[in-house]
């Protein structure tokens, strides 16, 4: 049989494809039992893995995976071409994530030529700002030009919706007793009818209109984005300063945006630019959300028009009754208060479970909200109605 004929009948045979697939994820020890070799394209990509995936023992025979990329940039940078041309984006993001963690390649990420050659993604943002304080000047524009890319495609994906699901939920919450035809709720004039129900004309005459106006210019909500910038909240400060953004496109909305962790800053004045507001947080250090919380309620105006949404995995370093205190404050003056263990893509972290049910005892559930379910969450909290809280399970 020629090589031709081999390869052919690696990729028709259903046997064969299978222990190549469990060679790749195996490694290639003798004691994966698969006795295949692998040659090509499925070489190359076993020693990608290998270089982050490899245990590192000494060679052994019939072995041919071995770890390691050093601490070399232009290893390193010939690793990540080679991942890119193997695997689709979405693993190269997950294999570069490894890599910094594994092999503690995090340094070399300050220098240009290797920024030029990551995937960027909200995880590389997230690293980059935990590195923003030893960034050299030359480094400085490139990381900024990776985030902005980041930033750039976060808010295609992400503003059109929360400007449409929120303005909406603004027209619905300027309700007025007189509407005019177009601005009739119908569903709940009906529902508020159905006592005049004329069974001899299969209709609803209704006595009283049930609507909603056009939130005017003049009618807004406050929305404080009140968010934990600890390391392990990396993601979330991300989604978190470009919904910032977005909201503060809205004239309907004035948005504040506030981070913290043993100090607070406010980042309002920067909210045009969410790639200003990202190099101004400053990733990691404790934790102090009782300050936060005085500092976001001291900037309240019109608590009953006001939306405080407190993102953060709850493991306060500051005073923990006071914290609770303030929150029932904010309640009872008439803020809408939310409480985000996270919002990002990756579900809830580790977070303190009995300051979580806590909050949820003064109305005010935890939980993880993926980017794409905060429209939603926001919507229904400038509405006044319950939040569309994810399953837990």
């Amino acid at each position: 049989m020629t090589d031709t004929q081999g390869e052919a009948a690696t990729t028709t045979d259903p046997a064969r494809e299978r222990l190549r697939r469990w060679r790749l994820v195996l490694g290639g020890d003798p004691a994966d039992g698969t006795g295949h070799a692998l040659s090509g394209q499925d070489a190359a990509m076993d020693g990608a893995l290998a270089a982050l995936y490899g245990k590192g023992d000494e060679p052994q025979a019939g072995r041919d995976r071995s770890a390691g990329l050093g601490a070399s940039a232009p290893s390193v940078a010939r690793w990540l071409g080679d991942i890119r041309t193997y695997f689709p984006s979405s693993v190269v993001q997950v294999m570069q994530r490894d890599a910094i963690d594994r092999l503690g390649l995090a340094t070399l990420l300050l220098e240009p030529e290797m920024l030029e050659a990551v995937e960027a993604d909200v995880h590389l943002v997230g690293t980059l700002l935990s590195l923003n304080k030893a960034m050299p000047e030359t480094t400085e524009e490139t990381a900024r030009a990776v985030v902005r890319k980041v930033v750039e495609d976060l808010e295609k994906r992400l503003a059109t919706r929360t400007r449409a699901t929120l303005t909406g939920a603004l027209d619905r919450s300027a309700r007025v007793s007189r509407p005019r035809h177009h601005d009739i709720d119908w569903n709940r004039t009906i529902a508020a009818n159905l006592k005049h129900y004329l069974p001899e004309h299969r209709t609803v005459v209704p006595e009283r209109l049930v609507g909603y106006g056009r939130a005017s210019r003049s009618v807004k909500k406050e929305v404080v984005l009140c968010v934990d910038q600890s390391g392990s909240m990396a993601a979330s400060v991300v989604y978190a300063s470009v919904f910032g953004a977005v909201l503060a496109s809205m004239r309907s909305i004035d948005t504040r945006l506030v981070v913290f962790d043993t100090a607070v800053v406010d980042l309002t004045d920067q909210l045009d630019d969410p790639v200003d507001v990202l190099f101004g947080t400053q990733l990691g250090g404790g934790t102090d959300i009782n300050r936060a919380l005085a500092y976001c309620q001291s900037r309240i105006t019109r608590p009953a028009e006001t939306v405080v949404v407190l993102i953060s995995d709850l493991y306060e370093g500051g005073i923990r009754d006071e914290m609770l205190k303030r929150v029932a404050a904010m309640q009872a003056s008439g803020v809408r208060f939310v409480t985000l263990l996270a919002l990002s893509d990756e579900g809830a972290p580790a977070y303190d479970r009995e300051h979580a049910a806590a909050l949820a005892a003064l109305g005010a559930p935890a939980f993880a909200c993926t980017p794409d379910l905060f429209p939603e969450v926001m919507a229904a909290a400038i509405e006044k109605r319950p939040l569309p809280i994810p399953d837990a399970g």
